[in-house]
């Protein structure tokens, strides 16, 4: 098994690699942009529920893009993909099990992938390789060595790439980082972010047979081959470390975003530590239902998570949230479109924006400006190095419950120095013919 790449590495392959870079960006104004009213040409990868919210958006931008390919194993589900995008589809859109059909389309500006998260890389590396831009749900990696190899691959192919950590293009986090920057707050030396509410419980039920016509074992992809079940299957596959990352990797992506976009950090942690347990009876889940984890950066500077997954009521008013800790006050935040200030030792009142709220906020419009950039050429709000610290996060902490370690990490070489078993999980084994492609 190979080992995670360092920045040293990606350093000397980014030299060796430059003159391929150039070719690539000669030719990087995609082609629907030869003409400003040509529309992108957009594949849609994995059409389940994630994939039922970017239609939605993306008919805020009918007038700019045509969806020319739709995949998924389950042909149900894309299906019920076509009914949704209406005239946002070709006429007769191709749809197939196999996402290699979509990315061997040269006519294909785009791809948006929202599969379960044991493939996002897998097909992430290969639709960069092939010129396609890329809009890459949350988490953008399934285990940490992927998020540096993604990185490699947007910046060695000059490809456009969108993480779907969506708060990033909010107006109200254009809002918060005013009154962060106008030091009202004094410096940020902490934030917080939590992820409580009530996900209940489903009974463990026998395996059985997938539904008619799903292609089973490309569902299952890299993920070591198991019998069906449905509680591993659509919805709830997220909570089985072989195809998600918990609610930590999911749900907690958002607010763990938010609280490095509060800190201010650039970087990775330097030291992480973990607890958890399951309060209640586990069900079907394989993760904890709560965590509490805190990473600290070079400087001193900490990032904590909480989640607590079987209580009714939220935190400060929020079922998801960040609390932005300064040296003169502090914020508490929300994606649900709203934070407050308090100054001082009084806890006065300070600037604010938006009311208590929980899910319906209104949030950016995070594809647009993925499709802007598609344009322009310039980088996204969150694009690949950002999506590769945050999702860090996930997977350090994560390897930091499990292995019960103060996990010691060298931000430079990307690697734990303290633990050979902590460190080979920063990376795994795929089940071939489903792993990563060579010559990335």
């Amino acid at each position: 098994m190979s080992t995670p790449s360092t920045r040293r590495d990606f350093l000397a392959r980014s030299t060796a690699a430059a003159a391929g870079a150039l070719m690539v960006h000669s030719s990087s104004a995609v082609r629907a942009g030869d003409s400003p009213n040509d529309k992108i040409q957009l594949g849609l990868i994995g059409c389940g529920g994630m994939m039922g919210g970017h239609v939605h958006r993306l008919h805020k931008h009918a007038d700019r893009i045509v969806v020319t390919h739709l995949c998924d194993p389950d042909p149900h589900q894309s299906a019920g993909t076509v009914a949704a995008l209406g005239g946002l589809a070709a006429d007769n859109v191709p749809r197939t099990l196999d996402y290699q059909h979509v990315l061997d389309d040269k006519q294909v500006d785009a791809v948006i992938v929202a599969t379960p998260h044991q493939w996002h890389v897998p097909i992430a590396l290969p639709a960069l390789q092939a010129g396609k831009d890329l809009y890459l749900e949350k988490p953008a990696s399934h285990v940490f060595r992927e998020g540096r190899l993604v990185v490699e691959a947007v910046e060695k192919y000059g490809r456009v790439f969108q993480h779907g950590t969506q708060m990033r293009s909010s107006p109200v986090t254009d809002e918060a980082r005013k009154v962060l920057d106008s030091g009202i707050l004094g410096e940020i030396k902490i934030t917080k972010a939590w992820n409580v509410q009530n996900r209940g419980y489903a009974q463990p039920v026998s395996d059985g047979q997938p539904p008619t016509g799903v292609d089973y074992d490309r569902w299952l992809g890299p993920s070591p081959v198991h019998a069906f079940n449905k509680n591993r299957f659509h919805r709830t596959w997220r909570l089985f470390r072989d195809h998600g990352n918990g609610d930590f990797g999911d749900d907690g992506a958002h607010d763990l975003d938010m609280a490095a976009f509060g800190l201010g950090v650039d970087s990775l942690p330097v030291r992480i530590t973990a607890r958890g347990s399951n309060v209640n009876e586990p069900g079907y889940r394989e993760f904890p239902d709560n965590m509490n984890v805190a990473f600290e950066y070079a400087d001193g500077r900490v990032l904590i998570y909480e989640d607590r997954l079987f209580t009714p009521y939220g935190m400060h008013g929020f079922d998801s949230g960040d609390a932005f800790y300064g040296t003169e006050g502090y914020m508490i935040f929300s994606r649900r479109g709203t934070f407050r200030t308090y100054l001082g030792r009084n806890d006065e009142p300070g600037p604010a924006m938006g009311k208590s709220g929980r899910v319906g906020a209104p949030l950016s419009d995070h594809t647009g400006n993925w499709l802007d950039c598609i344009r322009s050429r310039e980088k996204t709000r969150a694009h690949a190095r950002i999506a590769h610290n945050t999702c860090g996060l996930i997977h350090l902490g994560e390897i930091a419950y499990r292995t019960r370690t103060v996990l010691e990490f060298d931000t430079e070489n990307e690697q734990i120095t303290n633990s050979d078993k902590a460190n080979a999980m920063l990376t795994k084994e795929y089940r071939a013919p489903y792993g990563l492609p060579e010559n990335v």
